[in-house]
């Protein structure tokens, strides 16, 4: 392999041809002998029997190859927007994008807030115009509607000929055309060439070549070339654009040994195998690393006292391995700015760091808005803890699943984003454990926040010997705040030890307030505490610490927030009136349609509640002519005026003396 890396994701909307193209990228540089077919099953990168029977990937993929003697680390991610989960963690693995559009179809929702993810997490991106052999292709109105939604200036490398027809030519500028177009794009964000533009001159080809290469890596120019990836068009004008003028891996490189395990899989000999990319350092055999966890979802604040960290795990590394399309390599080492597959670290979880946390970029694409309760096909009870056991190792592969169980329970609970990662689900709990599960029709993750500012407290000074007393306050902010937590007490009022144990119980009561929901958008402050020199014991303010946090939410109220989505529908103009009526009787608000040649364009907010049959509906009101795409929004206060509660896991810390008992193991929730 060369030392210079380019660790590329392959991104895009369902059925754009993402996986179509990088079996042409393996194929072009010989990674493989023949390109696969996603239709016939046969791609390098899709190995899930239920990947080859759909035609769709459902899962991260890697593949390394060498391309003008670069190393191409390809990560073909989903495009389902059940899967977003793992888009989101390829994003943190990568230093560009190849964001895939069709021609047709144009940028649909779910490339939206690719693009937008992308920004927020500063990565540069190439655009692959794709399908231009298909009837309808229209790359002039594909380019425009980029240009609509992304800050980003675009540059346009290629020129297509036969488009719509089933022999497209795609030709990369020349030189001289390449210098002129530069000067003009770039006059829009860079001195110099807004100078040279001015004076109606054109900077030279190299310095246009180095100007377009500092500004895609700062993330204000993108590159925009035109193919067929089903005809292998454009793929060798992709490639050469690719290490011409895309960032490598020095761009997010550090010094210390620092790694992101941004995919875990099972396999039946080597067990579990994290798929990680080295930002800094290096990893051999037998190597001990360290694991360590990103942030939490709080918001760190410099006034409250910082909860106690746990040491990092350490774990040995058994073997490392390359995938080159279908073959895997064993390499015994990975090298700063590469991709690997590391054997050997048992307690490994996706999105864990190695090393250490010298690189934390994060970019957000989905949120879980059903949750789903599972349960054994036959109905055995004495199944429930193998089941519980395998969603748990499925957890570790996808965060977002947070299989939830208590001994005792007669179901397990999970988070999903949809109906195909159901089936995902099911088929992959029989084929690797041989477990047959059942699924709840879903149902809506609701959350809840505190309805007014007020405080929380309880004290906890009896039967002794035990001493403990927590104050909040509580105050609501606005929707997507998320929390944050403040405040130190003086330390011979309440131990700063006894401080980070209510910090640490605060963060767990988060999963679980007044309505079962896990509570957002508030301000915490600690207000109030107090330990006893002689009574106090260490767990007495995990066992106060609750009782304070439901006592503030009984007393202040909480407020029920609903998921919305945003969907985007394209219809012929007659069915306009129907659309929106189903639009109002979901409760949803839309914007102004736009009418363009007797087709109808209009985005909507709606309650994910009311809108779970709404693609059938369209489906069935337009005879398949609609074309719906959908995406997570946001929460907002329920409207519906229905009480919607989440049955309780565990003792609730309301019912005082059936807890301090359960806290301090005497008592049972079986009982």
């Amino acid at each position: 392999m060369s030392g210079i890396f380019h660790n590329i994701g392959i991104l895009a909307h369902v059925d754009s041809g993402k996986t179509t193209l990088t079996e042409q990228l393996l194929y072009l540089t010989g990674a493989v002998r023949q390109a696969g077919s996603v239709d016939a099953g046969t791609a390098s990168t899709d190995s899930l029997s239920v990947e080859k029977q759909r035609g769709i990937s459902v899962r991260t993929a890697t593949a390394s190859t060498v391309y003008n003697g670069v190393t191409i680390n390809i990560i073909d991610t989903p495009g389902h927007i059940d899967f977003a989960g793992e888009v989101e963690r390829a994003l943190s693995a990568l230093d560009y994008a190849v964001v895939i559009v069709s021609a047709v179809e144009g940028v649909r929702a779910h490339t939206e807030n690719i693009l937008k993810s992308l920004d927020n997490a500063n990565l540069p991106r190439i655009i692959f115009i794709n399908k231009i052999d298909r009837a309808g292709s229209d790359t002039d109105k594909v380019i425009n509607e980029l240009k609509n939604i992304s800050p980003q200036v675009h540059l346009v490398l290629s020129s297509a000929e036969n488009e719509g027809l089933e022999n497209p030519v795609v030709r990369r500028i020349d030189d001289d055309e390449f210098a002129v177009r530069a000067t003009e794009t770039l006059a829009d964000i860079n001195d110099e060439a807004e100078e040279a533009f001015l004076n109606e001159t054109v900077l030279s080809y190299e310095r246009a070549e180095e100007i377009v290469r500092e500004e895609i890596s700062s993330c204000r120019l993108t590159p925009v070339v035109f193919g067929s990836a089903k005809y292998s068009v454009g793929i060798k004008d992709l490639a050469d654009v690719l290490v011409k003028f895309m960032p490598d891996s020095t761009r997010r490189e550090t010094e210390d040994l620092c790694g992101i395990i941004f995919k875990i899989e099972h396999d039946k000999s080597l067990g579990k195998v994290s798929h990680i990319r080295l930002f800094g350092g290096e990893i051999a055999n037998r190597d001990e690393v360290e694991l360590f966890v990103p942030e939490s979802r709080q918001k760190v604040e410099s006034d409250a006292v910082e909860v106690e960290e746990k040491p990092p795990v350490k774990e040995k590394v058994s073997q490392i391995k390359k995938f080159s399309g279908a073959r895997i390599t064993d390499t015994g080492i990975v090298k700063r700015g590469d991709v690997a597959a590391v054997c050997g670290l048992p307690s490994a979880k996706t999105g864990q760091f190695i090393g250490s946390l010298a690189v934390s970029e994060k970019a957000k694409l989905v949120n879980p808005f059903l949750r789903v309760k599972v349960t054994p096909a036959d109905s055995d009870p004495l199944k429930l803890p193998s089941l519980a056991a395998a969603l748990g190792e499925l957890s570790d592969e996808e965060p977002y699943i947070d299989a939830k169980w208590e001994n005792g329970q007669k179901e397990i609970t999970i988070s999903t984003t949809g109906k195909i990662q159901l089936e995902v689900l099911g088929n992959l709990l029989k084929e690797r454990y041989d477990l047959s599960a059942e699924f709840s029709p879903p149902t809506v993750i609701y959350k809840e926040t505190p309805a007014r500012k007020g405080t929380a407290y309880a004290s906890y000074t009896m039967p002794k010997p035990c001493w403990a007393v927590v104050e909040f306050l509580f105050e609501p902010m606005p929707r997507g705040y998320g929390v944050s937590y403040h405040g130190r007490l003086p330390s011979n009022q309440c131990f700063y030890r006894y401080q980070s144990h209510i910090r640490t119980s605060f963060n767990s009561c988060l999963e679980q307030g007044l309505y079962g929901w896990e509570v957002t958008d508030f301000r915490c402050t600690l207000v109030g505490g107090e330990h006893h020199t002689i009574h106090t014991h260490p767990l007495d303010f995990f066992v106060c610490t609750p009782m304070a946090f439901m006592n503030g939410l009984s007393q202040l109220g909480s407020t029920i927030l609903e998921p919305l989505l945003k969907i985007r529908v394209t219809a012929p103009e007659e069915l306009s009136g129907k659309i929106f009526s189903e639009i109002i009787k979901m409760g949803g608000e839309y914007d102004t349609p736009v009418i363009r040649s007797g087709i109808v364009s209009l985005e909507a907010i709606v309650p994910v509640a009311t809108s779970m049959n709404f693609p059938e509906k369209l489906a069935a009101l337009s005879s398949g002519k609609a074309v719906l795409s959908q995406s997570f929004y946001g929460y907002r206060e329920c409207r519906d005026g229905n009480e919607h509660i989440n049955p309780r896991r565990g003792v609730n810390p309301l019912e005082r003396s059936k807890w301090i008992l359960w806290a301090r193991g005497a008592y049972s929730a079986e009982k």
